[in-house]
């Protein structure tokens, strides 16, 4: 997307969403987000919500999502942290309002069992589009919690993230910012699904085996034979942003990068 800010710009988009280069594949340009402890974790046991940012890269996401379509998470995270996945900063709001676009984007979540709760934030906050993609098993059961407060989508028996985002591509969806869990970022990982990582590192450890990792096991495309490409190290307070560049679409960003600047 990216139609008043240059973040999108310099990973290859023009300010209308078009791709500088190779056609666009049809699927949404896709943005992993991700904050973690220097030890890889995104979660403790011991502490109800670990402090992995701080203001200044939260209002950076901000920024990211104001520039994107939609953004998604997997159930659990909706169950867990109860997001609002929402645009916060008024200005930020008001310019998409200007583009005819609704304040926040729409906001997409997965599910295999569909136990998810109408009343969660991620339905009830927030006056934009949600929707829900299941497997084929648990449909009509989800759609009976749900559609009262979201559009319920049938994702085939094995929930497939290709064929999510290809019908997110079909829907109008053309960037899109996936903001977990490990789960949801491991499949869009090893389906090679992701244009661009960004990681964040906070200065700390968890150090506990019961706690979540950024992803879980899995063949991953990025090995000693493809390196990920490091577009931008950014230190933000105390904490460090880690800016991968994933995919071909992604490939051309560096020129445009210094153009940008």
């Amino acid at each position: 997307m990216n139609r008043f800010a240059p973040r999108i710009v310099t990973l290859g988009m023009d300010r209308c969403g078009s791709p500088k280069g190779p056609r666009m594949a049809e699927r949404p340009y896709t943005v992993l987000s991700c904050g973690m402890s220097i030890d890889g974790y995104i979660d403790s046991p011991a502490i109800d919500r670990l402090p992995l940012s701080n203001d200044a890269d939260f209002d950076r996401v901000d920024g990211v999502r104001a520039d994107c379509d939609a953004i998604m998470v997997g159930a659990a995270t909706v169950r867990n942290d109860n997001p609002r996945l929402l645009v916060r900063s008024p200005q930020r709001r008001r310019q998409r309002q200007a583009l005819g676009l609704p304040v926040s984007p729409v906001k997409v979540t997965v599910t295999n069992t569909g136990r998810l709760d109408p009343c969660a934030p991620f339905f009830t906050v927030g006056g934009v589009d949600k929707l829900v993609y299941c497997a084929t098993a648990v449909v009509a059961a989800t759609r009976e919690r749900l559609s009262d407060v979201a559009t319920v989508i049938d994702a085939g028996a094995a929930v497939s993230m290709r064929w999510i985002a290809e019908d997110l591509h079909r829907r109008g969806i053309t960037t899109l910012l996936v903001e977990g869990g490990g789960s949801v970022h491991t499949q869009f990982l090893t389906a090679d699904l992701a244009d661009e990582l960004q990681l964040v590192v906070a200065p700390l450890f968890v150090g506990d085996p019961q706690a979540h990792r950024f992803v879980n096991e899995g063949t991953f495309p990025w090995q000693p034979g493809r390196r990920a490409h490091l577009a931008e190290v950014r230190q933000i307070g105390d904490v460090v942003l880690l800016r991968y560049a994933l995919s071909a679409r992604s490939a051309y960003a560096e020129g445009a990068l210094r153009e940008a600047r």
